[in-house]
């Protein structure tokens, strides 16, 4: 069974993307294709870059580092929960993605934006970083609206649960895919 991990890239006080988080997590562990698992970038405590060494070369000295490295190592695909900040992507994200290298080559990810139209620029910028990390992104999104979905607390518009079920389709069968690639 593939491992997909549902990252929360947000680590903002009072963020909207944990009840989306779950919402993703508990509709995957319905389907039960693959192991389904929250990785919330809060657990880790990255703070800023400070590894001395590029990422490429994978000689971590810190154990923040080390830790992320595992849980990344661990895991066939994602699907990364990410806000809309400023028409991009929080900068917790981006650290974390920079953190690593390796860890991410030769995987899958999808993606579900929150944000005053579904978050489309971060999603898009999440696109470009991760291509150049060798991480097939798949098309199918999930773009979640502050005004309609979040109106009075979190509850997703119906068709946003099919929605999901295709990016988690795709992102099963490009981490399959991908698997050989990766040993």
């Amino acid at each position: 069974m593939l491992k997909i991990g549902i990252i929360l890239g947000s680590t903002r006080p009072g963020r909207n993307g944990e009840a989306v988080a779950h919402w993703v997590r508990d509709l995957a562990v319905k389907r039960g294709d693959a192991e389904y698992e929250l990785v919330d970038l809060k657990d880790y405590n990255l703070g800023n870059l400070d590894e001395p060494e590029h990422p490429a070369m994978g000689n971590y000295q810190h154990e923040h580092t080390k830790r992320w490295s595992a849980k990344i190592s661990t895991l066939d695909a994602f699907v990364i929960v990410t806000p809309e900040y400023n028409n991009s992507y929080p900068g917790a994200l981006k650290n974390a993605i920079d953190f690593l290298y390796a860890e991410w080559t030769n995987k899958a990810a999808g993606f579900v934006g929150y944000g005053v139209d579904g978050a489309p620029r971060a999603i898009s910028h999440l696109r470009h970083v991760l291509g150049l990390l060798s991480v097939a992104t798949v098309s199918n999104q999930v773009g979640l609206s502050i005004h309609t979905d979040f109106a009075d607390g979190f509850k997703p518009a119906a068709p946003h649960e099919d929605r999901l079920n295709a990016v988690l389709d795709q992102v099963l069968a490009w981490g399959s895919a991908l698997r050989p690639l990766r040993g």
